[in-house]
């Protein structure tokens, strides 16, 4: 099993940046495909970013092209979310996910087997 903490959230105005860390432990993270997802209140959860295991493929929601940037440092064992641009819409607690799900689709929440418990983005006008 491996442990997954966000943290980086806080809040901010709009057009500000933000960039969470997703940081794990008990497994080396270059085995897992990971994720970004989020939650806004009285929503359901949604695909935000996603990087595969070899870091070769990326895919964004189209909410947040161009304005968010996934990537991650295996030496670190961290995943990040680089949030640029931001808007209330973005408001939502984060989620960091993983999957060694060898029929990975990345934007698919299903096919994630592991899930951190989320850091708080707000975005004020």
């Amino acid at each position: 099993q491996v442990q997954l903490v966000e943290s980086g959230g806080g809040l901010v105005q709009t057009g500000d940046s933000l960039r969470l860390s997703c940081a794990a432990s008990g497994r080396t993270l270059s085995n897992y495909h990971m994720g970004w997802f989020r939650q806004a209140p009285g929503k359901e959860r949604e695909f935000v970013a996603a990087i595969s295991r070899s870091g070769g493929s990326t895919r964004f929601a189209d909410s947040v092209k161009g304005r968010f940037t996934i990537a991650r440092n295996n030496a670190d064992n961290t995943v990040y979310l680089q949030m640029n641009s931001l808007k209330p819409g973005d408001t939502a607690v984060y989620y960091c996910a993983a999957s060694v799900n060898p029929l990975m689709i990345l934007t698919s929440e299903a096919r994630y087997e592991y899930w951190g418990q989320g850091t708080q983005v707000t975005v004020s006008s």
